[in-house]
């Protein structure tokens, strides 16, 4: 820790103590660093008492407030805190309840060290898979819950009116097949989006095509896609309903594919190279779920093999389900919000 941790901590907890003193209700806390952050907790916090929402930053509180979420600054002084980052020092009370929360689905990303979740009194993963390989590398803070971002997918919640609203409001086609385009932080060569940015356009006439890119993709590159008048850029942080209505998912080493295997539909990749940012179990998995390819020429040819026959990797992707997911049942939030209930 450096040394502006330690001036801070210590008048942290004397102020902590002097605020919870006498008190017996919990006050319990998400501490929001992105925007991304909130979307991936908000499938949690509505099976929650009122929570108070922390944002870290100019970014996030723009966003809470364009979404009329009322929020507070730092310091502040729960009882309880979630949290979707590794930051659980911000709160350097050892009677302060931590939970913590991945921000992207499954192990696409290296574990850190131990000390960054056993920092926590508990830290939920999406599958029991998790947990084993985290308990393997001396972590035991994990507890699986599933992945509450796609609760909405399978609960109801997102009917198909609700997708018939959006497909409207996008112009989106109903005599076409629809084709999304994702891709990964453009770092390390894994993200595919110079193979494909100056010429997805060209499968307009034949397909509805949308686009969401990770939140750190060059802003040039966002700027090209929003430009395009037949591709629909998703803005929205959380993507869900446009996974359901796409038939089909363009993507490279985004953990946005495993999302969009999770509701069993065709999935072309291009190959990335291996580096120390990828895993050898994920790349294998997504060349076991999708069909693999090099360059854009070979698109056009396997999105038409995927359109007549999209059951063909049908069974890998749903071994893989099992593998990422503990369940995929509209539950998940739930559950981790059951567990947050017993320490408040």
């Amino acid at each position: 820790m450096v040394l502006s941790y330690y001036i801070y901590k210590y008048p942290y907890i004397l102020f902590w103590h002097l605020r919870n003193f006498g008190k017996k209700e919990k006050r319990i806390a998400f501490y929001c660093a992105d925007p991304l952050d909130y979307e991936m907790f908000f499938p949690i916090q509505k099976h929650l008492p009122k929570i108070e929402i922390i944002a870290k930053n100019v970014k996030t509180k723009k966003y809470l407030k364009e979404k009329k979420i009322k929020y507070t600054g730092m310091p502040s002084f729960p009882n309880v805190v979630i949290m979707a980052r590794h930051t659980p020092y911000k709160f350097p009370v050892s009677k302060i309840v931590k939970i913590g929360f991945d921000h992207g689905l499954y192990q696409f990303k290296r574990w850190t060290s131990p000390k960054n979740y056993n920092g926590f009194n508990v830290y939920f993963v999406s599958s029991d898979s998790q947990v084993q390989t985290a308990k393997k590398l001396g972590i035991n803070s994990v507890k699986a819950i599933g992945y509450p971002k796609l609760d909405r997918a399978f609960n109801g919640e997102i009917d198909d009116n609700y997708l018939l609203n959006i497909r409207n409001a996008q112009g989106l086609n109903p005599q076409k097949p629809t084709i999304l385009f994702s891709t990964t932080w453009d770092v390390a060569n894994l993200s595919a989006i110079e193979k494909w940015i100056d010429k997805i356009e060209t499968l307009s006439d034949d397909y509805n095509i949308i686009v969401t890119v990770h939140t750190w993709t060059k802003q040039k590159h966002k700027e090209k896609l929003r430009a395009y008048k037949n591709v629909v850029f998703i803005e929205e942080m959380d993507a869900t309903p446009f996974l359901m209505l796409a038939d089909i998912m363009v993507g490279d080493y985004s953990s946005i594919i495993g999302e969009f295997c999770a509701l069993d539909k065709p999935i072309i990749t291009f190959k990335v190279p291996e580096s120390d940012r990828t895993i050898p179990e994920i790349i294998k998995m997504i060349a076991n779920i999708s069909t693999q390819i090099t360059s854009f020429d070979q698109l056009k040819t396997e999105i038409i093999k995927c359109l007549e026959n999209p059951k063909e990797l049908s069974t890998n992707r749903q071994n893989a389900n099992k593998i990422m997911f503990k369940a995929l049942d509209g539950l998940a939030g739930k559950r981790a919000a059951d567990i947050i209930n017993t320490y408040i």
